[in-house]
């Protein structure tokens, strides 16, 4: 029980499906982060729900992501790593994979003399914003760029608009990895409205774009494990179900009563007409993932990525609906 001033608290929660103990990562350090090699000297950091990853060279550190959760905890991870490794502790270049704050909120912890690399539209989008603790970045790109640090190279590509305008794909070609942030989530379903992205038919195609990379490693910036192959194919299949369900509710709902029912009302009708169908097209995949899926069962998340695909299909793909004759 609690008052309107308290808010809910925890043991206010429903009583969600156990998560499926695959969608779990390594244990966390009793600083709160767990910081492990993806291959050679390329490490990824966890707090548990984002990520962010490094390259420790002879010529310093190279930084991917800074999302504000993980904090300080990134810096103590490249610290401890480059003194195990013999290697400088120096940040001498910060990536950015695109410009939400989420994800790159700690970025001005990496201060002095770093090179900071971002997509054009990262640059543009920092400097509206004008968050001093996301410096924009200096050096930018429009479609590709190489980045060369201590005889190590990433390939920095842009393949258009998915979660974000500027969300890029980030390709370690000699450590087997990509690093591709927030539309597969390793194990779990997209939180609300696809990830809360901006374009989505960019997120539903972004996942074919990554699987034409060769890579073995994952690093998708949430949750407390690296992707694999699998998980990107159980991703792709969970969207291809809200697709083919939302077609199917789209053809089968008539709208008719809803907007009789509406009168004059007519965005209740609309309320009406589109919840029906989001319902009706939801809840088979919510049955059908949940176990599979961590959070499969908290039915806003599936509801609302299935809320956006309808709408997709209707305002991206067209035909919203019959030509008036």
């Amino acid at each position: 029980m609690t008052s309107p001033a308290s808010g809910p608290s925890a043991a206010d929660l429903p009583d969600y499906a156990p998560i499926p103990q695959s969608a779990l990562g390594p244990a966390l350090n009793e600083q709160g982060y767990y910081v492990g090699r993806v291959e050679r000297n390329l490490y990824w950091v966890t707090d548990g729900v984002y990520q962010s990853a490094f390259l420790t060279t002879g010529d310093g550190v190279v930084v991917f992501d800074a999302p504000p959760s993980i904090g300080g905890n990134l810096r103590r991870a490249v610290d401890e790593i480059a003194a195990a490794n013999g290697v400088p502790n120096t940040v001498t270049h910060f990536v950015y994979s695109h410009h939400h704050a989420d994800h790159g909120g700690a970025a001005s912890l990496f201060d002095g003399d770093v090179i900071r690399i971002g997509h054009e539209e990262t640059r543009r989008l920092l400097l509206r914003d004008g968050d001093p603790a996301r410096p924009a970045p200096g050096v930018t790109f429009k479609d590709r760029y190489s980045l060369n640090v201590g005889g190590d190279r990433v390939e920095l590509a842009w393949h258009g608009p998915n979660h974000s305008p500027d969300n890029i794909y980030i390709h370690f070609p000699g450590h087997d990895t990509l690093m591709f942030i927030d539309v597969v989530n390793a194990g779990w379903v997209p939180i609300y409205n696809v990830n809360l992205s901006e374009d989505v038919m960019g997120y539903m195609g972004a996942p074919a774009i990554a699987l034409s990379y060769p890579w073995k490693h994952f690093i998708c910036g949430h949750l407390g494990r690296l992707a694999t192959h699998d998980d990107v194919a159980v991703h792709q299949q969970y969207i291809a179900d809200i697709e083919a369900s939302a077609r199917e509710a789209l053809a089968s709902v008539d709208p008719v009563p809803f907007y009789v029912a509406g009168g004059q009302n007519v965005w209740a009708g609309v309320k009406g007409h589109l919840d029906a169908v989001t319902e009706r097209a939801a809840a088979p995949v919510i049955a059908k993932y949940t176990g599979v899926l961590a959070a499969a069962d908290i039915g806003e998340f599936t509801r609302t990525t299935t809320f956006q695909i309808m709408q997709s299909l209707r305002l991206d793909r067209g035909p919203s609906g019959p030509v008036h004759p």
